[in-house]
């Protein structure tokens, strides 16, 4: 059925409050009956219902945030949020009550309990006008960054659409890019911080009122985090100053030389190649089209399912007017299929995205029979293992996108990219532990805390001329701080286990790709740190793991 199945014939009625409480209420009948199977089936099938229902309300706001039916049905989507979520949480706290535990794992797995056992402790109906609150601001936000209509050389470009002219080997147009861009987030600033001071203050009352000292605790527990907590976290960010932050300071300064300028400036950073950063070899529709040789050339499970997603629609790649930024992977639990998002702007980030994405899409298809809703996904910073490995076992095929004359080239900046990503990744995280333990600091103080850890992270960023960075702005342009609190951590601990997968493969390719594929068939049915260990993989809280993999690169980059 899936084989042939199209995203537009996908559907869902919209849920009242009133009908999820008699479904519940059905269901809690059906506990009492003494049928725990039935009713777990039965759940399992609402939940998948009410999911696929609010992938497609907020799927549909990203695709065009100016449309107003789209803004309605998101508003209402955010308002009925809370609602479901008390009644999901009701239910899973009288699930955990029964005394027979046991039997309870054996319907729905051990790891279910404990992840249910950390939600129920993230909500209460009195946190829910704030939960409400929450989806409102940062929604806004992404209209915000939606909004923008930005002129460089004559065109009127989005956000996405500065991409070429950021990393332009012109070094004028990349400086008169980041002008532009900046510009706006000055021009925007005010509105910014207020939303961010409304949503700090607004979480942390939220975590008071569920008990805990600061919103940090909770922030963990709403990602599921359920084998490591923020002391752990802190130690790999330590690793990455120890291991990480140097070899960059060393790539960078390569690169300074070997251009002549006397400084490094933030708006060099983004040209990583000094012939030109390789770009794909056409525009969208060349890129959709070669992506599928690239994957039959890698493995036919991979083939097959790229195919089922190009020919059934579920890939939205094109920028425009009015589309929310950046990308990500949505899913619809009641068939299976997932769907891609991005925006395509005629750089190597094309690329990046798009089989980032891919990898989580791979795993959500691979895994679509575990049993139960809870472990389709599994917790972020799992999944992101998918995403960012795909981008590392693509680089073979990697020709088929950019030319196979500048397929080294392309490898060689991807590599470097991901190593540089690493130091900026944790000072977003650091910033954020920072900023959730003293609630009550101003705008003023938060961008002086964000410039104090760059120093520590990024050493060698000099912003020149652009004044917003320089008093500590750039944060307030990455979505995951204002969105999705303490998700960003998750990309770096990922690309420390995407870049054994590189490792691995440099030796025994397929070995690698088929420990890769098992990986994400097991979907979310274990922890973070039990699904690293099942693909033979250090967790990057080991002390060796990011030593490891960065004395790997340097000896490849040749520095």
């Amino acid at each position: 059925m899936t084989t042939a199945l199209r995203f537009e014939a996908i559907s869902e009625p919209t849920p009242s409050q009133a009908e999820l409480g008699d479904r519940y209420a059905a269901i809690g009948a059906t506990l009492d009956s003494g049928d725990r199977a039935g009713a777990l089936d039965e759940w399992d099938r609402l939940r998948r219902g009410y999911d696929t229902w609010s992938a497609l309300v907020h799927l549909h706001f990203a695709q065009d945030t100016a449309d107003a039916a789209a803004r309605a049905a998101r508003d209402y989507a955010d308002t009925l949020a809370p609602e479901a979520a008390d009644l999901e949480t009701g239910l899973k706290r009288r699930l955990l009550s029964d005394p027979d535990r046991i039997g309870l794992a054996a319907l729905v797995g051990e790891h279910a309990l404990r992840l249910w056992e950390t939600d129920v402790t993230t909500f209460d109906p009195a946190i829910k006008p704030e939960l409400e609150e929450e989806s409102r601001l940062t929604a806004r936000y992404t209209e915000l960054l939606a909004s923008a209509k930005l002129e460089i050389d004559g065109q009127t470009v989005n956000l996405a659409g500065l991409g070429p002219y950021a990393e332009d080997p012109d070094r004028a147009v990349r400086h008169r890019a980041e002008q532009v861009r900046w510009g706006f987030f000055a021009a925007n600033g005010a509105e910014l911080d207020e939303l961010y001071d409304q949503l700090v203050r607004l979480r942390h009352g939220m975590a008071c009122k569920l008990g805990f000292a600061t919103y940090t605790p909770l922030g963990y527990r709403r990602l599921r985090r359920v084998d490591y907590g923020p002391d752990d976290v802190a130690r790999y960010r330590e690793q990455v100053v120890t291991h990480v932050v140097p070899l960059v300071a060393r790539l960078l300064e390569a690169r300074r030389a070997e251009h002549g300028w006397d400084r490094l400036r933030f708006w060099d950073e983004a040209l990583i190649d000094p012939a030109g950063n390789p770009r794909p070899v056409g525009d969208h529709d060349t890129l959709v089209a070669r992506a599928q040789d690239m994957f039959a050339g890698m493995d036919p499970r991979l083939d097959a399912f790229y195919g089922l997603m190009n020919q059934g629609g579920f890939l939205d790649l094109k920028n425009r007017p009015g589309k929310a930024g950046g990308g990500f992977c949505t899913s619809f639990p009641t068939v299976g299929v997932p769907f891609i998002f991005a925006n395509f702007n005629g750089t190597h980030h094309d690329i990046g995205v798009f089989t980032h994405e891919m990898g989580h899409a791979f795993q959500n298809w691979q895994s679509r029979e575990q049993p139960g809703v809870d472990y389709l996904w599994p917790t972020m910073e799992a999944a992101e293992i998918h995403s960012m490995g795909l981008e590392f076992l693509a680089y073979p095929g990697i020709g088929k996108l950019v030319g196979e004359a500048a397929a080294d080239r392309f490898r060689r900046m991807h590599l470097i990219g991901a190593l540089a990503f690493l130091p900026y990744g944790v000072c977003v995280d650091h910033f954020q532990h920072e900023v959730y333990a003293n609630p009550d600091a101003s705008p003023a103080d938060r961008h002086a805390m964000w410039r104090r850890l760059e120093r520590i992270y990024m050493p060698w960023t000099d912003y020149g001329d652009l004044e917003f960075l320089n008093k500590g702005g750039r944060w307030q342009a990455k979505p995951h701080i204002y969105g999705s609190p303490f998700y960003y951590i998750d990309y770096t601990l990922a690309q420390c286990c995407a870049m054994q997968f590189w490792v691995r493969s440099r030796r025994d390719y397929q070995a690698a790709l088929e420990a890769y594929v098992a990986l994400c068939g097991r979907g979310g049915s274990a922890p973070f740190q039990d699904l690293v260990s099942s693909a033979g993989l250090v967790s990057p809280f080991a002390d060796e793991a990011l030593s490891d993999v960065v004395r790997e690169a340097a000896v490849v980059l040749g520095v």
